[in-house]
């Protein structure tokens, strides 16, 4: 089951409770108009702290005792977030910093290139939701170092998630600015929900969190302001029998 709305996610999210998971991809306030393909949208807030720390305090007030919630964002507000999450869920709920870094794109000659995100993950208790045994293992970079049976076995991934960005003409993409892949969202959702949970995504965009909720047997909620991300969102969830 799977719900869409078309909406500002503030008057949403203030009519919901009971959410298992959270996950929130906002706009991270490069000062940019993010466009692709005749889709866009302006990037750029004069006050970004009110912007977020409102529906921080919206989502946690909608998740359950047991209930997580996911941050994704860059270099630029990630750290002034961190004191909020700290705020609104306690500094003691504060679970990973979990970095994703990928290799593709340009390379500025002026400093180092910048190719990670950042994801923090919060709870609000010390009973939460983490099935260790759904971790997808990752290769081993020396794997004649560890002998052959923990080489085919793989090992877990840590804090520093490695994975390439959707590629432009790659087979996964819609079309959609700052699409994000969809194994991302698939290691979260598998980790940190079980069967029949319900997941919410407040900026659902591109709607990868909503393909992987429903793609793994969790509802979805997904709210988005913008009426092509609502689109495309529902024309991703054709492919599945709901």
């Amino acid at each position: 089951m799977y719900e869409i709305y078309h909406n500002d996610n503030i008057g949403i999210l203030d009519s919901l409770s009971d959410i298992d998971l959270i996950y929130l991809d906002p706009p991270f306030n490069t000062g940019k108009q993010q466009a692709i393909h005749g889709i866009s949208y302006t990037d750029n807030y004069i006050d970004y702290g009110d912007f977020l720390r409102k529906r921080l305090y919206l989502c946690y007030r909608t998740l359950k005792t047991i209930g997580s919630l996911f941050l994704h964002l860059d270099y630029r507000e990630v750290h002034y977030a961190k004191i909020w999450l700290d705020e609104i869920f306690g500094r003691s709920n504060f679970r990973n910093e979990i970095i994703w870094s990928y290799d593709y794109g340009g390379r500025p000659k002026n400093k180092w290139p910048t190719k990670h995100d950042t994801i923090l993950w919060y709870t609000k208790s010390d009973n939460y939701t983490f099935k260790y045994d759904e971790i997808d293992r990752i290769p081993y970079m020396a794997p004649g170092l560890v002998g052959a049976e923990k080489a085919e076995r793989g090992k877990t991934p840590t804090d520093v998630w490695w994975n390439t960005i959707v590629h432009t003409t790659g087979s996964e993409r819609v079309d959609y600015p700052t699409q994000k892949p969809i194994i991302i969202m698939e290691w979260i959702i598998k980790v940190h929900s079980n069967i029949g949970d319900m997941i919410l995504d407040p900026f659902c965009g591109s709607g990868t969190t909503i393909e992987a909720a429903v793609k793994h047997n969790r509802n979805a909620i997904g709210i988005d302001i913008s009426e092509q991300a609502i689109q495309i969102t529902l024309e991703r969830l054709l492919k599945y029998d709901y």
